[in-house]
């Protein structure tokens, strides 16, 4: 498993996506620390950067990009099948795959959202954003992966789950937010660090078993898929 991670590092790391990561990691600190800088009440400007920019676009999309990448790639270009060949269980292909995403998107998003949420508040609330970023990437992450193996455009079917269900969708119809990754890390943030910078009617105790349900429900199927995978490594 050490040296399917290994290989799927550096291969992510390899690839010209891998600097697609930085630009809005960047925009959300570069964001925070001028309205800090000019003084501007953290009341006006957290939600619209922490949430409206932090969780609802850097969080999702790179791990969109991560996701979909440290096997989609693989079967875009037909090395798939090396892997396909060897004898492991799928799921020692999948777990790899899937900790190395998670690894690398909680990294480059929690990181940031930390830096951010100490400027808006405190470092109570920065490890909040953090450590609730870390469950999200569990879980998108999972839904990506899972999108790479039974999709030949996760990438777009990705987009639509971030921009139309959780952008669009979440903020306008009532009961979505159930289905919202999104909603599960402002609960999740919320109620390790309480500000009154986060609002989600979501509760913790279902922002936290649909956050399971979502990784482990995701991750049978991405192994499942990947069983089922044909050599000539196509989706259906």
């Amino acid at each position: 498993m050490s040296t399917v991670a290994w290989i799927t590092t550096r291969g992510l790391f390899g690839r010209r996506r891998f600097l697609m990561l930085f630009p809005l990691p960047l925009l959300l600190v570069g964001l925070a620390t001028t309205s800090r800088a000019l003084g501007v009440d953290p009341g006006q400007w957290g939600q619209p950067v922490l949430v409206g920019l932090g969780l609802a676009v850097v969080l999702p999309v790179i791990a969109l990009i991560v996701g979909t990448g440290v096997l989609g790639s693989e079967i875009d270009d037909g090395t798939v099948v090396h892997i396909l060949t060897k004898p492991l269980p799928r799921w020692q292909i999948v777990l790899p795959k899937l900790a190395v995403a998670v690894g690398v998107t909680a990294l480059t998003a929690a990181l940031p959202l930390y830096v951010a949420g100490v400027l808006a508040h405190s470092v109570r609330f920065g490890l909040a954003l953090a450590a609730a970023a870390t469950v999200g990437a569990l879980a998108y992450s999972a839904i990506f992966l899972a999108l790479s193996l039974v999709t030949r455009r996760p990438v777009l079917l990705g987009l639509v789950y971030v921009l139309i269900w959780e952008g669009l969708l979440g903020n306008v119809v009532s009961g979505t937010g159930v289905l919202s990754i999104q909603q599960y890390v402002v609960a999740l943030a919320d109620r390790i660090a309480p500000t009154g910078l986060l609002e989600t009617p979501v509760s913790v105790p279902v922002a936290a078993v649909m956050s399971v349900v979502a990784a482990v429900g995701f991750t049978w199927l991405a192994i499942s898929r990947l069983r089922s995978f044909s050599m000539a490594g196509e989706t259906s």
